[in-house]
């Protein structure tokens, strides 16, 4: 059965359409240099535990969303440099009940994309719930509603791999925090369909040893070898493991592929090995850039005694480092420069694809309007047990798109007439986070400055009234400087800007980078509640 597409869902729905969209190229980050090479990292942004699959000449990535919904956003690339983002595999975070509030670093953990019998496959780990797989047959669609492949707690990291035999497979990791082991990788029996493991499986390697913390398994199939690519050693701090062996049950050989050696890209591992139908390899990956995210990166890659090295090997001991920068990959077609949209002038039917709610929406949340060129966000009750808005679902975020760039939204805030203490604004949200909000209060409008450090843990927010305003209209303003410090500012008349005094250093969200975005909330129910129109969203240097 296809998925039933609520309304709010039908203004982030992707179809073959996306590619017509308008797309600018941003203003903040771009990864191709215009001379045949390019800069790392290619992403600068938040897509984790990134994986690819070639079909024909056109690759498309996956990644990591964790509790954000839309989810497993979809990336398309004719060059492995220059990528769009295109749509998202899960409209919605199953269980749906259970994601109706935020799971902070709960939900899509490390998938895995394949191309199999001319369907796309994407695999992940819900450490709370299990294994689960979506499909479709054409990416840029809707993909059907996922399957739980595996019940459990704790199974993390999955990848397929069909054999030419007939037999399939599927590789994970287990996260200590629920399954009680860790450091270990399993490979099981799967149905041919990919939509059940039949078996208990074996214990193909125990990294306690040498390798702590592996996990994050992609399953390959070259010369006659099974080759398992796992990340070890911990998120900031690791490496590239390859095993490989035989028989898809062991046992395999070891042999460190990429690691930091004397660049200042720590933890280089977790990610995809592609190739380009030309004759080159490449391997993607993240590096954790802690406010930032993790971001991403591409390594020249090639083999050696069926072993492969990722990156640049200048000592020739088969373990490579990061490149900073390097000629682009050769390809059949070449791609014009483009990047994932941050900036969103809200002009046409939908909105940007970049959006993502921290929870399952409600189709009444948020609505694009056309008419005016606008996207209006009606203010949503708070929970009761709601402590801060790390509790809120409504949060309308984007990923940081680079180490620094200034992001400016212009709205009009139209209060209920009937209530008070109604806020919209725009935040920097992480484990602690910042705003500056309109807030309707007896006395008027009201424009403040929030801070919360340590939300995570419940902590309230601090709230400094800057200015009484006089009209409903505003433009309020983050720059993001290195290092993550935010200062915001404000404008009555588009022009000169006020300057907040306070600077916030911008934190990581559970297992995320922060993100930057809007919010509408009020703290009693009603029948008509208020809302902002935004007219644009902008991101600059």
């Amino acid at each position: 059965m296809r998925r039933l597409v609520y309304s709010i869902i039908v203004i982030f729905a992707a179809t073959s359409s996306a590619f017509a969209q308008k797309t600018k190229v941003s203003k903040v980050w771009v990864a191709d240099q215009g001379d045949g090479t390019y800069i790392n990292p290619i992403l600068h942004a938040d897509y984790s535990d990134p994986d690819i699959v070639r079909v024909g000449e056109d690759f498309y990535m996956t990644a990591s969303s964790f509790n954000a919904v839309p989810g497993l956003p979809i990336l398309h690339s004719k060059d492995l440099v220059n990528w769009t983002l295109v749509n998202y595999a899960l409209q919605r975070q199953v269980p749906i009940d259970h994601f109706s509030k935020p799971q902070h670093g709960n939900g899509v953990w490390a998938p895995s994309f394949r191309y199999h019998e001319g369907e796309f496959y994407i695999y992940w780990g819900d450490p709370d719930f299990g294994i689960y797989r979506v499909k479709a047959r054409d990416p840029l669609g809707v993909w059907d509603d996922p399957v739980l492949v595996e019940e459990g707690k704790g199974l993390i990291d999955p990848c397929p791999l069909w054999d030419e035999d007939g037999k399939a497979y599927l590789s994970h990791a287990y996260a200590g925090s629920r399954a009680g082991i860790k450091s270990v990788l399993v490979v099981k029996p799967m149905n041919w369909e990919g939509t059940k493991t039949t078996g208990v499986g074996k214990l193909v390697f125990d990294g306690h040893d040498a390798h702590p913390t592996v996990e994050g398994t992609k399953f390959y199939k070259r010369n006659g070898y099974y080759y398992i690519f796992a990340p070890a050693g911990g998120v900031s701090t690791g490496w590239q493991l390859i095993l490989r062996s035989r028989n898809p049950y062991g046992p395999y050989e070891e042999h460190i592929s990429l690691a930091q050696g004397s660049t200042p890209i720590n933890g280089p591992h977790q990610g995809a090995w592609v190739d380009t139908g030309m004759g080159e390899d490449w391997f993607v990956h993240f590096q954790d850039a802690d406010a930032y995210g993790r971001i991403t990166h591409l390594q020249p890659m090639a083999w050696e005694n069926d072993w492969p090295t990722m990156g640049e090997d200048p000592d020739g001991d088969g373990t490579g480092q990061p490149v900073l920068n390097y000629k682009k990959p050769a390809v059949k077609q070449e791609q014009t420069i483009a990047t994932p949209a941050d900036s969103d002038e809200f002009d046409g039917n939908d909105i940007g694809l970049q959006w993502q709610w921290q929870a399952n929406p409600q189709a009444t949340w948020a609505f694009a309007h056309p008419a005016k060129s606008k996207l209006r966000l009606f203010t949503t009750q708070l929970q009761e047990d709601a402590n801060n808005l790390w509790d809120a679902p409504n949060l309308l975020l984007q990923k940081f798109a680079a180490a620094e760039f200034t992001t400016t939204t212009s709205l009009e805030f139209h209060p209920s007439p009937k209530l008070k203490n109604e806020q919209v604004g725009l935040i920097v949200m992480g484990m602690s986070y910042a705003y500056l909000g309109l807030e309707s209060t007896d006395n008027g409008l009201s424009l403040n400055y929030v801070t919360c450090i340590d939300a995570e843990h419940g902590k309230a927010e601090v709230k400094r009234e800057i200015v009484k305003l006089d009209a409903n209209a505003i433009q309020l303003r983050v720059k993001v400087s290195k290092g993550g410090i935010c200062t915001f500012s404000y404008s009555r008349d588009g022009e000169k800007f006020e300057e907040i005094k306070e600077t916030f250093t911008a934190v990581p969200g559970k297992w995320i980078g922060a993100k930057v975005g809007l919010f509408a909330i009020r703290n009693s129910q009603t029948n008509d509640s208020g809302f902002a129109d935004i007219d644009w969203f902008r991101f600059e240097k």
